[in-house]
């Protein structure tokens, strides 16, 4: 798949946010269809916007990030959510308006 200049842009920011520790991580309005896998390095991250992107697809990834307290997913493409999403046990906003999602996974419900 070719890399676009969103996913460089993502790619580049997730580096800076990992070299600085970064506590908030915005990548929104990147026209993202998916997650760059090393977002797992970022593991003090406590807010991630990903909002008004083209997200089919979470990564498994996600569940690295176990200090999330705020998901930000609105206007995606999202169909579905990973089980790994019940392993963010101090998310207190996940926002996930705007999506095509038709279930939950067990776990979130």
């Amino acid at each position: 798949m070719l890399e676009t200049e969103g996913d460089r842009e993502a790619r580049q920011r997730i580096e800076q946010a990992r070299r600085e520790g970064a506590r908030g991580l915005d990548l929104s309005y990147m026209e993202l269809t998916e997650l760059p896998e090393v977002i797992a390095s970022l593991t003090e991250l406590e807010t991630l916007d990903l909002s008004e992107n083209q997200l089919r697809e979470l990564p498994e990834a996600l569940a690295s990030l176990t200090q999330l307290q705020g998901l930000y997913l609105d206007n995606n493409q999202l169909t579905q959510l990973p089980e790994v999403i019940a392993s963010l046990t101090q998310l207190q906003q996940l926002d996930l308006s705007h999506n095509k999602l038709t279930v939950l996974p067990e776990a979130a419900t």
